[in-house]
């Protein structure tokens, strides 16, 4: 079944942010290269797609686990959990009607 993560920064998340980014996106490589993401990315503190030091107010995953604990648990060992990007995490089981 598909989950949606839906992750919000700290304030002044940017620094942290970019210290533990290669490993957060090594495991989102994984889950791509497993057939398992549906899609990744931030969102900007700002209406643009590029928001320099204005960083990010947070994050979403949708991806393929096999139940909800195995999403929160994959959740919970996210890198920027560890470094203290994230404020909070929400995970929701998710039902992708279109397209």
């Amino acid at each position: 079944m598909l989950y949606a993560i839906i992750s919000e920064d700290v304030n002044d998340s940017l620094e942290k942010r970019q210290s533990a980014r290669p490993d957060h996106l090594a495991r989102l490589e994984a889950l791509r290269d497993e057939g398992r993401l549906v899609i990744a990315g931030p969102h900007p503190a700002i209406d643009t797609e590029s928001p320099g030091d204005a960083g990010f107010s947070g994050s979403l995953v949708i991806a393929e686990f096999d139940d909800l604990d195995a999403a929160c648990a994959w959740a919970d060992a996210d890198p920027y959990v560890a470094a203290g990007v994230y404020a909070k995490v929400t995970v929701k089981p998710f039902k992708k009607v279109l397209p």
